[in-house]
Order: structure tokens, then C-alpha cells, then sequence
């Protein structure tokens, strides 16, 4: 049985039919908005302010989790939601963990901002940009973390002033028709949030010119940038988690979040936080890479309907990458996953029109065994499970369509009788990921 749509639900549902859903990347709307409102992003906690293609949900939950450590108060924007629109507020709770927003306290900010735009044109992300400003100035808090939705210079969150500190995570190539086609112009692009004076971290990059790029803006708008590898650095030790900068050596706990680019997402954190002026103890950075949760991105799932289809045995894995570069790094991961523990690997993946899926699946070349596609059904934007299958034979991969999640792992689980059992990534979009939560019963909270 369905439930009913929550309040917040049928606010959103009004402003999908009078506005459009996607980007139209432009300031100069959800500026006038904000001024009907009477500024609030002019009035927020110190922002720690975040773009990058890939990693920039892991280094905001890093920063959330450290700073709540620390007993700080932390509002967080990040989008898009998994599961519920509400994930994309976190109101932060005086020496405590904050909590997702209510449901009657984000609809009533949702009619509040309607109403202050008046029908005018604008875009659903830009409304829902302005809910999030105006529900953190409202609500008192010791930082502000907000996460870029696209891009960055003509995103809708930049219309900030100076941040306490910018960050820029991993760029690759993604959303091209928005940023450009190479990684240099999407740099660009992501630079656009500099201020001039406040600090900027740079996370690791795999694009010397991206970095090249990052840097010249820094310079250009005399902010102070910190660099990856340059000033400051995070490797593995003897299972330990080492963060390195002009102060010292901190030896801490590997992070909670799988996979050895959570090294530098981690790293990423710690630098930003410094570089904010917000300096956590070392028992907060420790106690906050053991608590950190980012789901949907390498979370394993060990209950539900799904999971119980599953060969006894199994592993059953989310991620919501989406990009080559995405590809690259959850592949490396699961590559370590199979150094520990070896298992046949099956690859369940939905994808949207916008992505480029031949450069995802290589990576997984010579590692998956074969690849099921399936349609995202919370999409009208995704690719056929027939074309992203042809999408994956080209990789190099085997692969068929098929209609479901479930259909997939039933394929495989029926009639099972290898050892090991199989090991499952349901992968390609956060779309998909959201809808394998949601029939698991695992929104996340």
C-alpha cells in the first residue's frame, strides 16, 4: 500500500507543475527571490562551500561528521535526494547531531518562498536553493555547509557572499552540454565559487590542467588556496589513516567510508576545516571519521526484499557513481573488496540520457562478470536498459537488459550452486540507488 504524499511532497508537487525541474544556469531569478525574502543567505552560519565533480558528498559528510564531533551545531544542503526530498536539509542541534528537517517545517518554508516568487519564471532547484537559504538563517548553528547542485559559478547556491572556506573536490568530465567539454573548462567552471580572500582547498585531481586551471582562478581572485599533495596530503600506513599539512602528522582510524579514495575525500575535510578557521581537535577528526555515513555511495545492504533474494552468502552493494571518473574509483574499491575476499561479480546498473556510460563501464572491464541493465523508474531522463546494455558490450563487457533490480539478482541467485557467492553493485545512478533504499526500507535519516 502506498503512502500518502508527506506535506513537504504535495508543496513540491505544486512547483513541478507550474516550473521546470532541470538546471537553467543563471543567478540573476533566484537572486531577486532571496531579496523578496529578505536576503537569508546574507544572514547564514560561516559556510564551508563545496563543488567538484566527484567526491563532494563524502568530503561534506566528513566535515558534517567532524564538526558534530566537535559539539558544533551544522546545517547541510546537499542534493540530490536518495530517497525524500527532506534529505536535502540538515538543521543542526546545539552539541549534537542534527536531524532532517520536519515535514511541516520545510513545507511551510516551501509555501513561504512560493509565495515571495509570485508564479514568476524560475526553476524547481532554484525554489528549492532559496528554501534551504531561508530555513538555515532562521534556525541558529555553528556552520553552514553547502553543497554545489551543478557547476558552480552560475549555481544557484552562489549566490553567497565570502565563505568561511571554498572547497573543490575531484574533476572529471561530466554534465558537459552545462560546464563544457573538457576538464579545464568544467575547472573553470567550478572555480567560479571563489571569492576574493577566502581560502580555497583543492582535493586530489587527477587532470594537471584542471588544476592548473583551480589554481590560476585562486590567484586571480587573491584567495589563499591549499592544495592536495602540495600542502597537505592523507595516505595509508600500517591500516592507519596518516593526514599530513605544515603543522605535523595526525595518525588516525581509516575512514568509515569504503574505498581508498575516501582517503583523500577525508583529507580534503581536515584541510578545509583548518583553513575555515574552524579547527577541530584531534578527537574530534578521529571520532568523526568513525561515525561519518554518506549513503548511497559503496553502503552495503544486508536486509530487505532484495537482499533476501539474494544467494545466502552474497554481498549486495549500492553506488550512485555515475561518471567515468566515478567508474574509476568504485572500481578500485571494489578491486580491494576482491583482494580480500574473492567473489563473482555482477554489475546491476540504471543510467540517465545525460551520462556517458561506455567510460563508466570501462573501468570494470576484466573485473565484472557480466553486467544486467535495468530502467530507473523515478526518471523520465533514463537511458533503456537495451541501449545501455549495447553501452557496455562496447566497454568490453557482457550484458543484457532485463526489467528490474530484482529480476536481475533472481537470474543469478536461481539455481545457484558456485562457491564463492556472488558479489552485487547496483550502480550508475543515484537515481537507482534511491529506489533500491526505498524498497529496502532504508531511507536515509
Amino acid at each position: 500500500m502506498t503512502s500518502a504524499p508527506s506535506l513537504a511532497d504535495q508543496e513540491i508537487g505544486k512547483l513541478l507543475q507550474l516550473h521546470p525541474k532541470g538546471f537553467d544556469l543563471k543567478l540573476d531569478r533566484v537572486s531577486r527571490l532571496l531579496a523578496e525574502l529578505g536576503s537569508p543567505q546574507d544572514r547564514l552560519a560561516p559556510v564551508i562551500h563545496v563543488a567538484g565533480t566527484n567526491g563532494k558528498g563524502s568530503t561534506t559528510a566528513f566535515c558534517r561528521a567532524i564538526l558534530e564531533a566537535d559539539g558544533k551545531a551544522v546545517h547541510v544542503h546537499t542534493s540530490p535526494h536518495l530517497v525524500d526530498w527532506h534529505e536535502r536539509y540538515r538543521l543542526g542541534r546545539a552539541g549534537g547531531r542534527g536531524e532532517l528537517v520536519s515535514d511541516e517545517v520545510l513545507a511551510e518554508a516551501i509555501v513561504r518562498v512560493a509565495e515571495a516568487n509570485r508564479g514568476q519564471s524560475i526553476t524547481v532547484f532554484e525554489l528549492l536553493t532559496a528554501v534551504g537559504f531561508l530555513l538555515f538563517a532562521e534556525h541558529p548553528a555553528d556552520a553552514t555547509l553547502l553543497e554545489v547542485g551543478l557547476g558552480g559559478r552560475f549555481d544557484a547556491t552562489n549566490v553567497i557572499g565570502p565563505p568561511a572556506v571554498c572547497v573543490v573536490t575531484s574533476i572529471s568530465l561530466d554534465h558537459q552540454s552545462f560546464l563544457g567539454d573538457t576538464v579545464e573548462k568544467i575547472a573553470g567552471e567550478k572555480a567560479g565559487i571563489f571569492k576574493r580572500g577566502a581560502p580555497v582547498v583543492i582535493g586530489p585531481q587527477t587532470s594537471a590542467g584542471a588544476l592548473d586551471v583551480l589554481c590560476a582562478e585562486a590567484a586571480r581572485t587573491g584567495a589563499p588556496v591549499r592544495v592536495y599533495g602540495q600542502d597537505f596530503l592523507g595516505f595509508e600506513e600500517h591500516g592507519r589513516f596518516v593526514y599530513q599539512d605544515e603543522r605535523g602528522l595526525l595518525d588516525l582510524p581509516m575512514p568509515r567510508l569504503p574505498g581508498r579514495h575516501q582517503i583523500g575525500n577525508a583529507a580534503t575535510a581536515i584541510a578545509a576545516l583548518r583553513a575555515g578557521g574552524f579547527d577541530p581537535s584531534p578527537a574530534a577528526i578521529e571520532a568523526g571519521l568513525g561515525r561519518v555515513e554518506w549513503p548511497g555511495r559503496l553502503q552495503r545492504v544486508t536486509s530487505g526484499p532484495l537482499f533476501d533474494l539474494c544467494v545466502p552468502g552474497s554481498e549486495l552493494w549500492l553506488d550512485g557513481g555515475h561518471n567515468p571518473g566515478a567508474g574509476v574509483v568504485v572500481a578500485e574499491a571494489i578491486a580491494d573488496m576482491e583482494d580480500r575476499v574473492q567473489r563473482p561479480l555482477f554489475l546491476i546498473a540504471g543510467m540517465l540520457t545525460t551520462k556517458e556510460p561506455v567510460g563508466f563501464f570501462e573501468a570494470f572491464a576484466g573485473m565484472a562478470r557480466h553486467v544486467f541493465t535495468v530502467p530507473i523508474r523515478s526518471s523520465d531522463s533514463g537511458l533503456s536498459a537495451e541501449d545501455l546494455a549495447d553501452a557496455a558490450i562496447e566497454a568490453g563487457l557482457e550484458a543484457e537488459p532485463c526489467d528490474s533490480v530484482e529480476e536481475a539478482i533472481r537470474l543469478v541467485s536461481t539455481g545457484w550452486q558456485s562457491s564463492p557467492a556472488p558479489r552485487f553493485l547496483v550502480c550508475g545512478s543515484l537515481y537507482l540507488v534511491g529506489e533500491v533504499l526505498r524498497d529496502s526500507g532504508l531511507a536515509p535519516r
